[in-house]
């Protein structure tokens, strides 16, 4: 059995700095790595809604408000033909886009459709319903100001 000559301490610093000494930088290159992506999803969503004429299209940032998502975008659309055309033209541009399997709730002609693209959640809503659910309201920073203020 051969042995290689010096001690663990030795070759210990021969071999260099340990692997978790690296991994800060590592691991905040994947955090901007992570958000890049997700500012290239949102680009791809905002895009497929304002070539289908969505109106009053909002983002808001739960990153660490909510664990379902890290951003929700909201639109809405004028009639239920609309709405329709505008998830089914989302989901095939975020199939394109790389994000795999995207579910559609609610297609089917109602008043309000969510299209799940992971980290981003996308409502889309006829104007009566989304006056009614409030959601940009119920989610907005505002309402985190006026409950700390509490």
């Amino acid at each position: 059995m051969a042995v290689s000559p010096g001690s663990p301490r030795k070759k210990a610093a021969a071999a260099g700095p340990r692997a978790a000494a690296t991994k800060a930088p590592a691991a905040k290159d994947q955090a901007v790595a992570a958000t890049e992506r997700l500012d290239g999803i949102q680009a791809v969503i905002i895009e497929s809604l304002e070539d289908d004429k969505a109106e009053d299209i909002i983002t808001l940032d739960l990153a660490g408000r909510a664990a379902f998502t890290d951003r929700m975008i909201i639109a809405t659309g004028l009639a239920d033909r609309q709405i329709s055309a505008m998830a089914m033209h989302l989901q095939q541009k975020l199939r394109d886009a790389g994000v795999g399997r995207v579910p559609v709730e609610g297609a089917g002609g109602s008043d309000w459709v969510l299209i799940d693209a992971g980290d981003i959640v996308v409502h889309l809503f006829k104007p009566e319903a989304r006056a009614l659910y409030r959601l940009e309201k119920m989610w907005s920073a505002e309402l985190d100001d006026a409950e700390s203020d509490a």
